[in-house]
């Protein structure tokens, strides 16, 4: 099939498409993780800042005050 390391990185001169591909999918991946990472944080610092004590007369004056013209 591959006489070597060099033909079979190479892939018959489809080597750069196929790496490439592999690339593209990689960062891609680790982007989606990242992001999911980032959101699950801020989802459990907002519950945790809910949760908190006084945090939902807190939350409720400054969403009246938001509402007051």
């Amino acid at each position: 099939m591959w006489d070597g390391i060099g033909d079979f990185i190479a892939m018959g001169g489809h080597g750069p498409y196929v790496w490439g591909s592999y690339g593209v999918f990689a960062m891609v991946l680790l982007a989606e993780v990242s992001v999911l990472a980032r959101r699950r944080h801020r989802i459990r610092t907002i519950l945790a800042r809910r949760s908190s004590p006084g945090a939902a007369s807190t939350w409720n004056q400054k969403q009246e005050e938001s509402l007051e013209p």
